[in-house]
């Protein structure tokens, strides 16, 4: 099986090399817009989803697609990838000295089936300072990270009390689910094709 990752981001290229998998990526353009009745990991399963169904029709016999999407959810509401860097601080200021979740949805697509899961990970954040998120946005440039920020970079250093779940699940991608689920479909690190 050839494997594909339908994702540019840096983070997940490095999540995936990180398990030993020969990967290209492959990508299209789609608007990530749900329904507004999805709730909680209902929403990045449909756009996970979303971005497979965009890809499905370039897939070969032998190639299996994997695509994901992550949302900080908080308080019953997405924080999603901010606007702009006030949009930035808004979201740091509404996580700070709280807990919230960070969901990422993946499917798994080949031109026979195709199967999707999530990971949610529990994220607590002490009281971060002005002058801390001021640094971090200005420094870090965090747009376009869901919930405007990387728990790989500065902020998570300083900022994260305590997580529940997959750490590498809140950098993008459930790695080590994703290990299981790969396996299930009869596919092991080095025996990807290139």
């Amino acid at each position: 099986m050839k494997l594909l990752l339908g994702s540019q981001s840096p983070r997940r290229k490095e999540l995936l090399a990180g398990l030993g998998c020969t990967f290209e990526c492959r990508t299209a353009d789609t608007e990530e817009t749900y329904p507004d009745s999805l709730q909680g990991e209902e929403i990045p399963i449909y756009l996970s989803r979303l971005k497979a169904d965009a890809l499905r029709n370039t897939l070969h016999d032998n190639e299996l697609l994997i695509t994901a999407d992550t949302i900080v959810w908080h308080k019953g509401e997405v924080l999603g990838k901010p606007h702009d860097a006030e949009d930035a601080k808004r979201m740091l200021r509404s996580l700070s000295g709280e807990t919230h979740k960070v969901i990422t949805g993946v499917t798994l697509t080949s031109w026979q089936k195709q199967s999707s899961f999530a990971s949610m990970t529990e994220v607590r954040f002490s009281q971060l300072t002005e002058e801390e998120i001021n640094y971090y946005v200005k420094r870090f440039m965090p747009l376009d990270k869901a919930g405007a920020y990387g728990i790989q970079e500065w902020i998570g250093f300083i900022g994260v009390e305590h997580i529940n779940g997959s750490y590498f699940n809140v950098m993008g991608l459930p790695v080590q689910r994703l290990y299981q689920e790969l396996k299930k479909w009869g596919v092991q690190p080095g025996t990807f094709e290139k």
